[in-house]
């Protein structure tokens, strides 16, 4: 006869059991977290995608394009490089569409597979564990280090402190250059902070990010992910039960226990579990390695950042026990509790895929509709019109200011005429100079003088006047890129631009 509380742990322990009671265990939010070293499949990826983040953030503004850094914001002079295309401020609608394209396509990646941007690719994340890494090589293993926090002031505490920080503080100045690197030129800035000649307002923005640096990546720690990051709050909103995240199997894990290594109770259930226990053995590892301090087996909770540290460590102890691996895995709801394939049809991915292709349709129309070209015409306002001459013909002159600049990042020549409507009664033409040089990145003032006469017609083999029906003509100033010669080149794309302006008469 079986021992009747036996057969109520088992029942209890059943996947079909709607009443499944979990134990609750407490975790302490006081106090600094000291995270247990882990190594395993999802400790390795993140250590290979946080190094290939670090990299790529530094690397970066080193890269050069066409003699000049590739990657620019400079403020002074409002303008945003990219290899060959140059932001202007008029440009950065495009800007907007990429950042929102990115929120969208993180919400869309989130439905599937959670927060493993927080987990993988975050820089507070990235950053964390490169100071954690540089304080363990400093004061040792999690053991070490929480006994030195309970140790006395001593000359080996002190000197560990002191070369902690000290680390801590040159990485942080290493990534406020990295951070200042793409608003100014990257090789001369670190050469500026290190050599103590930067400018005044070069030398603050730098520390600033670095003392942001130190003490986030330092102190704050999983604080930024549980308080401040508001990614963690709305997490759930994109969830649904498809998507993977890191989950306890809490119907093959309980009861948990602690037992013997390779050795399982000698009573045996029809399900190959010890009786009594489930596969959970309670070591506690899964929480010394979670860099949030929670415990998984709690359930989901927004603080977890799907790091797959608890995964590695629970797999390792699974290994050691004979027992099968995935006790803690990254699995979604439905099959975990329905043993069911997660199906990749979600109204909340729908959505989110619908919005960032309209985003990057939105980028795709502002990046066509961009012209290396902006003109700006400007009416002379001392004087409306003159009048040159009035024989034979009338000839009647206005004045204006063309505001040409040159977006693009080599100089060019451009050709300057003007159109009008071909019902007009007058001809146009240009006295000044109609083709200008103008330098990468500069705005050309040039002044303009159109003169117009009255269009002569042939009335019975006669040549007579025509009388104008308005005092002004709508005129459109067009300027096209082309040649030293004047020409557009064959092989050139047509880069025009063109502005409506009046011409006024008496």
């Amino acid at each position: 006869m079986s021992d009747p509380a036996s057969s109520e742990s088992v029942s209890s322990r059943s996947p079909a059991s709607s009443a499944q009671r979990i134990p609750i265990v407490n975790v302490s939010a006081s106090g600094k977290i000291h995270v247990r070293e882990q190594k395993g499949v999802f400790q390795k990826i993140r250590q290979h995608t946080n190094t290939l983040l670090i990299a790529i953030f530094f690397l970066i503004p080193f890269i050069n394009f066409n003699g000049r850094q590739a990657t620019l914001f400079d403020v002074t002079e409002q303008q945003f490089f990219f290899f060959n295309t140059t932001l202007w401020p008029q440009d950065f609608t495009v800007l907007a569409w990429v950042f929102m394209a990115a929120a969208f396509a993180l919400f869309f990646v989130t439905v599937y597979f959670g927060r493993i941007w927080c987990g993988f690719l975050c820089p507070q994340t990235a950053w964390t564990a490169m100071f954690m890494w540089i304080e363990a090589k400093v004061e040792g293993n999690h053991h070490h280090r929480t006994a030195l926090d309970k140790a006395p002031l001593s000359v080996s505490k002190v000197s560990k402190r002191v070369s902690k920080h000290s680390a801590w503080a040159v990485m942080a100045l290493i990534t406020g250059c990295g951070f200042m690197a793409y608003f100014m030129p990257a090789r001369s800035l670190y050469i500026d902070i290190f050599s103590f000649s930067s400018g005044f307002w070069t030398g603050v923005w730098v520390w600033f990010f670095a003392l942001c640096t130190y003490l986030n990546a330092g102190w704050m720690r999983e604080m930024m992910c549980l308080h401040c990051c508001p990614y963690s709050r709305f997490q759930a909103v994109m969830f649904d039960s498809n998507t993977k995240t890191v989950s306890y199997d809490a119907a093959r894990g309980e009861n948990r226990g602690p037992r013997k290594r390779n050795k399982r109770q000698e009573t045996q259930t029809s399900d190959n579990k010890p009786a009594g226990l489930g596969d959970c053995v309670d070591c506690h590892l899964c929480v010394d390695v979670c860099p949030t301090g929670i415990d998984i087996r709690n359930g989901l909770q927004y603080e977890c950042i799907n790091c797959g540290a608890c995964v590695d460590a629970c797999n390792q102890t699974m290994e050691k026990f004979g027992y099968l691996p995935n006790l803690i895995s990254f699995t979604s709801e439905n099959a975990l509790e329905k043993n069911q394939k997660p199906s990749i049809w979600s109204t909340k991915a729908i959505g989110y895929a619908s919005a960032l292709a309209i985003m990057l349709l939105m980028i795709v129309m502002d990046l066509q509709s961009k012209t290396d070209i902006e003109l700006n015409v400007i009416r002379d306002r001392q004087s409306l019109y003159r009048i040159v001459s009035n024989e034979p013909n009338q000839v009647i002159e206005n004045t204006y200011l063309l505001k040409i600049r040159n977006k693009t990042q080599q100089a060019s020549f451009y050709k300057i005429s003007v159109g009008v409507d071909t019902m007009s009664t007058y001809e146009f033409e240009i006295q000044t100079d109609k083709l200008v040089l103008i330098k990468a990145a500069e705005q050309l003032e040039y002044p303009v003088t159109v003169s117009s006469s009255v269009k002569p017609i042939t009335v019975g083999g006669s040549s007579t006047k025509q009388v104008p029906t308005t005092s002004y003509d709508a005129v459109t100033f067009i300027v096209t890129e082309v040649n030293s010669a004047g020409e557009i080149a064959s092989s050139q794309t047509l880069n025009q631009v063109a502005q409506e302006s009046r011409f006024f008469r008496p």
